[in-house]
């Protein structure tokens, strides 16, 4: 079985849905200003964009990584977000069944990212760290897998956006499975909700709208 290694980075998942008529204006903030504020704050490595495939009451989801939780106590972040521009303002507002969730990148394999994402929520409790490596560890031997980790919630850290809905709110641990393909990805929903049976509190695939790496971002002027 593949050697899974243990991490200390991080990484922000905000999962949401827009109403079609800001969708336009949704995406071209993301894509215009969202990201790149996020990826140029210190410690921050990168983000990465997707729409849901296989259905989803919310189609979008945004995943930050950082170098370790730190990232999100700094006063850089601090300052990005308590003092957000009017366009972010307005699209945080129009969100809706929004999750927003900074993780612990506990343990990982492989590397890269691919062009489909299989994202599973865990029930909390039902799997230990140990039999969750198992998993990631069976998982990456397979073909067209590029790269498996899990993520563990921070509670203190993990504030919710005005439009999640906080009765019965659950901090789930996930397993996130790096693929080549769309097709690649629904089978290995497929064997994981198999393989996890109960364990699984919910399960989607997604298909990567684009990546940015803090490389490849140009130098502020002065």
């Amino acid at each position: 079985m593949t050697k899974i290694r243990t991490t200390d980075q991080a990484q922000l998942f905000v999962w949401s849905d827009i109403n079609p008529d800001h969708e336009a204006d949704f995406n071209q903030w993301y894509d215009r200003e969202h990201m790149e504020e996020r990826v140029r704050i210190p410690g921050f490595t990168g983000a990465r964009r997707y729409r849901a495939v296989s259905g989803s009451a919310r189609r979008y989801l945004a995943l930050y990584r950082a170098s370790s939780l730190a990232g999100f106590t700094s006063e850089a972040y601090r300052k990005a977000f308590t003092k957000q521009t009017q366009w972010s303002v307005t699209n945080f507002g129009r969100m809706s069944n929004t999750r927003r969730r900074v993780m612990h990148v506990a343990q990982e394999g492989g590397f890269g990212w691919g062009g489909a994402l299989v994202l599973i929520e865990l029930v909390p409790g039902a799997m230990d760290a140990e039999a969750i490596g198992n998993v990631l560890s069976e998982t990456m031997s397979k073909d067209g897998i590029l790269r498996v980790h899990s993520m563990f919630p921070d509670e203190a850290l993990s504030t919710p956006l005005p439009s999640e809905n906080t009765e019965g709110r659950v901090l789930a641990p996930c397993i996130a499975v790096d693929v080549a393909s769309e097709p690649i990805a629904e089978a290995t929903l497929h064997d994981l909700k198999e393989k996890l049976g109960d364990a699984v509190r919910e399960a989607e695939t997604f298909r990567l709208m684009w990546s940015l790496d803090e490389n490849d971002l140009p130098a502020l002027d002065d």
